[in-house]
Parts: structure tokens; sequence; C-alpha cells
């Protein structure tokens, strides 16, 4: 089971953990204690050697847009078109809605996030 700080625990943190970091408005990830690679969202084993064993990584708050796209046809139930893009925040990428249009390259900064049938989702803007 893990401890409260993620250090050595083989599940440091859970889906739910992750999402409670990220509506309080904290981006937070993994390191795995292994290799030393870092994911921006949970997972069971890393990705890069398959260790198990993973530490509580803060992520920064802004980032460098990797690659974007819109979305013109957007699911049941979502307005669109809107547009979604790979964030380099430093040692990990994370996929988040882009609010204000931005381009490959353009630095932009995490301020909330957005729920879509009941998954919250990290929103980006650009900086200015």
């Amino acid at each position: 089971m893990s401890s409260d700080d993620g250090v050595g625990a083989e599940i440091s943190m859970t889906y739910a953990d992750w999402r409670e970091h990220l509506e309080a408005g904290n981006l937070v990830g993994l390191e795995c204690s292994s290799c030393g690679h870092v994911t921006a969202t949970p997972k069971r084993a890393c990705g890069e050697c398959g260790g198990r064993v993973f530490d509580r990584r803060d992520l920064p708050q802004t980032g460098e847009v990797r690659s974007e796209t819109t979305i013109t046809v957007p699911p049941v139930g979502v307005e669109g078109p809107y547009q979604v893009a790979i964030v380099d925040l430093g040692d990990a990428n994370l996929l988040g809605r882009m609010e204000g249009g931005v381009e490959i390259g353009d630095g932009v900064e995490f301020t909330g996030t957005i729920e879509i049938e009941g998954m919250p989702a990290p929103v980006f803007e650009p900086l200015d």
C-alpha cells in the first residue's frame, strides 16, 4: 500500500489522487524509482523499463506546445470545435485542452480543468 508521500510505494498515486491534485490546481506525475522516467499521469508500470515503484513528482505549471490539433467533430455532448495539445512540461508530456489559439512552440500555462463525462482534463492558456 502507498504512503502519503508516495516514496517507494508500488502504487504511489491512483487516478483518484491524480484527479484530486489536478482539480486543486496542481500538476503532478510519477517518477520511476528504477530509471527516473517521468510520466504526467498515473501508470501501473514504467513505460521505459517496466518498473513498478514510483515517487510522486510535482510538475511545472508552464510548458511548451509540442503538437496541437483542433477537434472539429467533438464527441456527443461536448461543444466544439476546440483545440488540444501535447504540452512539454520538461521531464513529462501532458495532453490538455487549449483556451485561446496556440501553435507548436508556444509557451502555455496550466489554468484549471474542464470536466467531460465526469473526467477532468487539464486546461492551458497561452503565456502573455
